[in-house]
Order: C-alpha cells, then sequence, then structure tokens
C-alpha cells in the first residue's frame, strides 16, 4: 500500500488491477491518435478527423467504466497506482514512471474526456472547409492527451511533462492560423508567459527533491510533517507561480485574452474548461504541502481574490465576446484559487466549482463560435443584438450557461460558485471579511457583466451590418452545445445528490463543517439581491436604453478595463524593457569590453609587426645604415656609462 495523503488523509493506494491496469490506455488512445494524424500526413485526411473524435471517446468510456468499478468499491479502496517502468535510474535516485488512479484524478479524467470529445465533435462543423482541419484535430488529441498525463501523473516530475505537453498543445493551437501576424504573436505571448510559470515550477521540483530526496506524491505527502516551514513555504509559493502561469491568475494572466485568437473549439477546450485548471488541479494535489504552509496558503486566496476581481472588471468593458468570456474565465478560476487557498474548507469546492465551470463555460464559448458562424465571424457584440429570434438552439443552450454562471438557483454554478462565497467567511481575524465581501462583490460584477454579454447578443434591437444574415448553426455544432447545456442545467444538483465532497475525501481527507462568521441563509440572500442588482443594471443598460454601435469613450476605469487595466504596459514597461536594456547593455560590454580587448591586442600585434616588416625591405644600404645606427648607439651607451 502506498500513502497518497499526509496527516489528517484518509487513503492508502494498492496496486492498480482489473480496469485500472489499463489506465495506461487512458492516455496512449488519444496520444496514439495524435501521432498518426501527424506522421500520416495527407493519406489521414479523409478519415483523421472522426478517428482523433472516436479515440477521445474511447478514452471518455475507459475513464467512465473505471469510475463505475471505484464506485462499486469501499471509499478507502479507491485509490490504485499504476506501475508503468522504470523511467529515470540515476545513481541513488530511481522514479518509475506510474499514475495514480484515485477519485480527484478520475473527475478530472472525465471532464477532460467528456468536455474535450463533445468539443472534437463540434469541431467535426465548425473546421468542416478548412484545409488542414487534420493537423488541428491532431492537436487536440495531443492536448487531451498531455492533460491526461497531467492529471493522471504519480510524480510532480511526471506531471511536469504532462504540464510541458499542455502548453505545447496551447501554442500550437492558440497559433493555428498562423498566417494571422496578430494570431502567431498571441501564440508566442502565450508561451513566453506560460515559460514564466513554469521557471517556478521547475524550481519547485528541485527544492522538492533537495527537501524530500524524491518527486513522487507519496513520498513527499509522507515526508511533510518531517519538513521544516520555510522549506514548505518556498514549495508552495513555487507551486503557486508555476499554477498563475497555466491558469492565467495574476500576475501572469495577460496571456488569455490574446489566446481568444485560436479557433473557438480550442478556446471552449483549452481556455475554458481544462488547461486554464490545471494550475488549481496542482494546488489541490499538494495540500499537503499547502496544509503545512499557511502563509503559502494565504498567498494563494489573496492571487485568486485579486484575480477574481480583475478579471471581473475587465469582463465588463470588453465588447469582443471571446474576450469578455475570457475575461470571464479569469475570475472562476479565481473563485477556485480562492477556494484551495483557504484551505481544507475549500478544496473540495474548488474542485466542485472547477467542474461544474467546465460545462457551463465551454457551453458559451461553443455558443459563441456559433454566433460568429452565423454572423460571419463576427465578434463585436455592439453588432449583435435580437439572435434569440434567429439561432433559438444557441439561445437557449447559451442562456442555460449564463445563469448557471449567475449562480441562479437551481442551476450549476448556484451550489458550487455559492459554496465557495460560504467558504469563504469562515475563519478569524480579518480573512473572512476581506475575502467573503470580495466574493461577494465579485458575484455581483458577474451578474452584470455577463448579462450584459448575454443581452447584447440575444436581445434588444438587432445592430447588424446589411451583409449578415444570421443563422443557426448545424446538429454538429448545436448537439455538443445542447448536452453542455443539460450539464449547466442539472450538474449542480446531482453532484450535491451523490455528496461530492465526500468523493474527495479518499484523496483530501475528512474535514468537519465550520460555520462562517454570518449566517448561512444571510449569505445566500446577499449573494442573490447583489446578483439580481448586476442583473437588473445590465437591463436597464443594455435592453432598455439604446446600444450604440461605435464604444462611447467611457470613464477611466472603463477605458483602462479595455486595455486590461494596463497589465502588457506594465509588463512592458517594469520587466520586457528593462530586460531589453539589460540584454544589449550585456551585448555592448561584451563586445566593447571582452570581444574589444582581445581585437585591440590582436590589432596591436598586427599594426607593429606591420611596422617593422617595413625595415626589412632588401636593400642592402638600409642594411647598412642600420648597423651603423646600433654601433653608433652601442658606443654612445658605453661612453654614457664611463
Amino acid at each position: 500500500m502506498v500513502s497518497l495523503v499526509g496527516e489528517g488523509g484518509a487513503a492508502a493506494a494498492s496496486a492498480a488491477s482489473g480496469l485500472t491496469a489499463w489506465g495506461w490506455l487512458l492516455v496512449a488512445l488519444p496520444l496514439a491518435g495524435a501521432a498518426l494524424l501527424l506522421l500520416g500526413g495527407r493519406a489521414t485526411n479523409s478519415f483523421g478527423p472522426l478517428l482523433a473524435t472516436g479515440l477521445s471517446w474511447a478514452s471518455f468510456a475507459l475513464g467512465a467504466a473505471i469510475l463505475v468499478a471505484m464506485l462499486g468499491q469501499d471509499p478507502a479502496e479507491r485509490a490504485a497506482h499504476l506501475d508503468l517502468y522504470e523511467w529515470i535510474p540515476a545513481g541513488g535516485f530511481e522514479l518509475s514512471a506510474g499514475m495514480l488512479i484515485d477519485p480527484l484524478s478520475i473527475s478530472f479524467v472525465l471532464l477532460v474526456t467528456f468536455v474535450g470529445s463533445l468539443i472534437h465533435v463540434y469541431s467535426l462543423g465548425y473546421m468542416e472547409h478548412d484545409p488542414d482541419k487534420r493537423r488541428f484535430f491532431a492537436y487536440l488529441n495531443l492536448f487531451v492527451a498531455a492533460m491526461l498525463l497531467l492529471v493522471l501523473a504519480d510524480s510532480y516530475l511526471l506531471l511536469f511533462v504532462g504540464w510541458e505537453g499542455v502548453g505545447l498543445a496551447s501554442y500550437l493551437l492558440i497559433g493555428f492560423w498562423n498566417h494571422k501576424p496578430a494570431y502567431a504573436t498571441a501564440a508566442n505571448k502565450a508561451f513566453v508567459v506560460n515559460r514564466v510559470g513554469d521557471i517556478g515550477m521547475a524550481l519547485a521540483i528541485a527544492l522538492i527533491f533537495a527537501t524530500f530526496g524524491a518527486v513522487d506524491f507519496a513520498t513527499v505527502n509522507a515526508g511533510v510533517p518531517d519538513a521544516s516551514t520555510a522549506a514548505l513555504t518556498a514549495i508552495g509559493l513555487l507551486l503557486l507561480l508555476g499554477a498563475c502561469g497555466k491558469s492565467a491568475q495574476f500576475p501572469l494572466q495577460s496571456w488569455l485574452g490574446d489566446a481568444m485568437a485560436g479557433p473557438t473549439p480550442v478556446s471552449a477546450l483549452i481556455h475554458a474548461a481544462t488547461m486554464v485548471t490545471a494550475g488549481v488541479y496542482l494546488i489541490v494535489r499538494s495540500h499537503a504541502i499547502f496544509d503545512a504552509s499557511p502563509d503559502a496558503r494565504l498567498v494563494v486566496a489573496i492571487v485568486g481574490a485579486i484575480t477574481l476581481v480583475y478579471g471581473a472588471v475587465v469582463g465588463c468593458a470588453k465588447d469582443d465576446i471571446k474576450k469578455a468570456l475570457a475575461a470571464s474565465t479569469m475570475s472562476q478560476i479565481g473563485y477556485m484559487m480562492l477556494a484551495a487557498g483557504l484551505g481544507p474548507v475549500g478544496y473540495a469546492f474548488a474542485i466542485f466549482h472547477l467542474i461544474t465551470h467546465g460545462f457551463f463555460k465551454a457551453g458559451m464559448f461553443l455558443g459563441a463560435g456559433s454566433v460568429m458562424h452565423g454572423m460571419n465571424d463576427q465578434v463585436d457584440m455592439r453588432r449583435f443584438g435580437a439572435l434569440s429570434g434567429a439561432m433559438k438552439i444557441t439561445w437557449i443552450t447559451f442562456g442555460l450557461g449564463w445563469l448557471a454562471i449567475l449562480g441562479v438557483p437551481p442551476f450549476a454554478g448556484f451550489w458550487s460558485k455559492d459554496k465557495i462565497i460560504e467558504a469563504a467567511f469562515i475563519g478569524e481575524g480579518w480573512q473572512p471579511w476581506v475575502f467573503g465581501l470580495t466574493a461577494l462583490l465579485g458575484a455581483g460584477v458577474t451578474a452584470f457583466y455577463m448579462s450584459r454579454l448575454f443581452l447584447m447578443t440575444f436581445h434588444g434591437k438587432a445592430r447588424w451590418t446589411d451583409d449578415v444574415h444570421p443563422h443557426e448553426s448545424p446538429a454538429t455544432m448545436t448537439v455538443p452545445m445542447i448536452i453542455l447545456a443539460v450539464g449547466s442545467a442539472a450538474l449542480g444538483l446531482v453532484m450535491v445528490l451523490l455528496d461530492f465532497p465526500a468523493w474527495l475525501e479518499p484523496v483530501l481527507g475528512h474535514h468537519e463543517h465550520e460555520h462562517p462568521v454570518l449566517p448561512i441563509p444571510v449569505i445566500m440572500g446577499a449573494t442573490l439581491v447583489v446578483v439580481a442588482i448586476g442583473l437588473a443594471l445590465a437591463w436597464f443598460r443594455y435592453v432598455k436604453e439604446s446600444v450604440p454601435t461605435t464604444a462611447p469613450k467611457g470613464s477611466l476605469l472603463t477605458r483602462a478595463a479595455r486595455e486590461d487595466l494596463y497589465q502588457d504596459q506594465i509588463n512592458s514597461g517594469f520587466f520586457q524593457w528593462p530586460g531589453i536594456l539589460l540584454t544589449r547593455s550585456l551585448n555592448y560590454a561584451d563586445k566593447a569590453g571582452v570581444d574589444g580587448a582581445l581585437s585591440g591586442l590582436a590589432a596591436g600585434i598586427g599594426g607593429s609587426s606591420s611596422a617593422l616588416r617595413k625595415v626589412q625591405n632588401g636593400f642592402a644600404r638600409s642594411y647598412a645604415l642600420t648597423m651603423l645606427a646600433g654601433v653608433v648607439v652601442f658606443l654612445g651607451a658605453l661612453w654614457v656609462i664611463n
């Protein structure tokens, strides 16, 4: 038996058997699809997209079968360890590649494969006429494989392999249409910002090895009680840096809005449902470290609180439908980070909201793609309006996602996001008031900007241009939207009835219920009131009043929000240009100093040689004169000495 958790944990991992012994196929199936489509070239054009879609569904089917088998086991026996092969034998250090199949990882497996497979189906219609769709589906399969490796890895090092694979797939998909310079720039930006976070991740793994002598979860979790608080805090902060890069959290959030340059299915798969949740998974999977380092956990909560407000403010000012949804994703991931930073009281709720968010946000991103499909690829919401009549399926499915993210009962977000708000009011001193009120304020602002997006798009007066004729999308696009909409409506209640926090107890341990500083009915009532206020403000502003097709100047805050609160300018001023100046200075010092000194010495020797060479001119009279001068100098020296 291999221990999975530190103190307070409740489970141990046994050797994989039965269906879990086939867990390696979860990663192998989509990875094989990516390899076949990339290496097979044009020969796979005719069947490649369908094959990639089928392999993704096969991975989901295996994950669902493992889940059913896991439900039939005693909770204490639901964690299995699958040892694959000896990976790194280096002196006294040995690390095997293995998979950890437990309630936490299988929850992510089902989210990634189910939502990912629906997006594969959606892409069959969305990318139907793209000449490079085979390559697109290969990248989708590569992403699914990398994300599954990330969540199934049994060590930080193997997790890092999946972590980098996800980053690579994200880069390839964001820049898929790289013939457009802006799209290529967006892919590069995402790659560079993520590399900053990856440095933190790499340093964290190095410090984990220095502290515990191993990097597998079992050994690390078992060694946490004996490690120093300073080392654990440093590890926690470095892990948080990695999480901030991958999950677009403050201060590494600047790439997410630009990432909307990729095809809409990419936005739904990577930047709504899966990749941006990798940071939340990392924090929760490392809960033993954060439980033993309260300072690092507090920083996680602070980062989440800042980001949820930051994303909400930016979302209020965006007119690009996909960028508004991206800002919303940033804010909702902030809620999850806040919950994870609250510790044992919030870990399960962070994953709860992560799963419900994956459904309703992916559904809304696919809905945005459907709107673009019917509006000649326009993304400016000021040129939409009154689409509810022309695109009824898109309107209804998007509307269910909208109600879910607002937290309107009984839709999914009500059960998950409200639990985070409730948990934020738990604690002592200033923390419950600051975090609780921040989460409550975020709910009101979320209601405003998401209602703004929904009402500007589907209601009010039509503001289309004459060349646009809105129409509904084909079934390959609408069916996945309908399925995700059903999840948006019912998934939260289903997870409550199944007691999702108890499902995660074998990984996270049992935690007794704590009471917030305000009565729960008061918190729920206040949340519904601020949501209603936000919705009402959006209704009066964007339905009762006319919406100008050109954005007005707006207030100072509005103008700042349109520029992402000047995050790019701050990064450029404080990091990019100082880095460029430092690089240029070092380059100049190298050329003028090191290379200049060596070049000057060589030039001096060469010049002296040239001057001396002129003396050897081949004339006897010159040599005789030189000899005479030498004799005169010699005699003069003797005369002086004597």
